[in-house]
């Protein structure tokens, strides 16, 4: 395991952006050591970038945009949000008063503006909910996912997950912050039209954001997202939250 002090000494965001790729890939191997790395296997209906079902399942699962593979899990609580949220013929005021409660999970909400908009409700723009950044390594794919309310996921390429859910845990303060870097560039493109896409291509990073009004996203090479005046600035915090939760993991 990397010395973490070490790189807080090293890491600075109001010095320079040059280490923050670096440290990505640092991070992202150190949690995976060791573990050996899975391939893409492909599945009917889903993007299959890992090895074991289960982690597949829990990456598509992170975009909201499938109710049915929600719908699908055994797990879910059967009180509360979620009957309203997956039932066939769901209340569109409830969903409207689940969609607008800050309080409420990112990925609760965006099911809730999801549900809506495929009724063709009017519902408010460029409201973000989550913000999920993928990193293709030739091993395989590394995904780090904040949400509004504080909750965190990383799904590591060895197939190793952590999760992190509410905002009482000790990195809620950070997958916050990176929520709000992120709105400056929401503000300046527009939601995706089409099927989602596959995982991104070796060497490239992926940023979506959870919107109310759909799923956004940029992608490029590390250099030339760093580099970027919006898109550099999530990489850093992205980075200081991926460190934050990497120290937080049993090894």
């Amino acid at each position: 395991m990397l010395d973490f002090l070490d790189m807080v000494s090293r890491f600075s965001i109001d010095r320079s952006r040059v280490r923050v790729i670096d440290m990505l890939k640092k991070l992202f191997s150190a949690f995976g050591k060791n573990s050996g790395s899975s391939g893409a296997v492909e599945t009917t209906g889903l993007h299959a970038p890992y090895a074991e079902p289960h982690v597949n399942l829990l990456y598509n699962l992170l975009f909201c945009d499938d109710l049915d593979l929600f719908k699908s899990r055994t797990n879910e609580p059967d009180d509360g949000l979620w009957p309203v949220l997956l039932a066939a013929q769901a209340d569109s005021a409830a969903l409207l008063e689940i969609a607008n409660n800050i309080s409420n999970e990112g990925r609760v909400r965006a099911l809730a503006f999801n549900r809506l908009r495929a009724r063709g409700e009017v519902l408010p723009a460029k409201n973000l909910l989550g913000v999920i950044v993928e990193v293709r390594f030739a091993q395989g794919l590394d995904v780090l996912a904040a949400f509004n309310e504080g909750g965190v996921r990383y799904l590591n390429q060895s197939g190793k997950v952590a999760v992190f859910e509410g905002d009482a845990h000790p990195v809620a303060h950070l997958a916050k912050g990176l929520i709000s870097a992120a709105q400056p560039v929401i503000e300046k493109i527009g939601p995706w039209e089409e099927q989602r896409l596959p995982p991104p291509r070796v060497g490239n990073v992926r940023l979506t954001f959870l919107v109310s009004d759909g799923l956004y996203f940029g992608e490029g090479p590390f250099l030339a997202l760093q580099e970027d005046n919006t898109a550099g600035p999530i990489l850093a915090l992205a980075a200081q939250l991926l460190q934050r939760v990497t120290e937080r993991i049993p090894q």
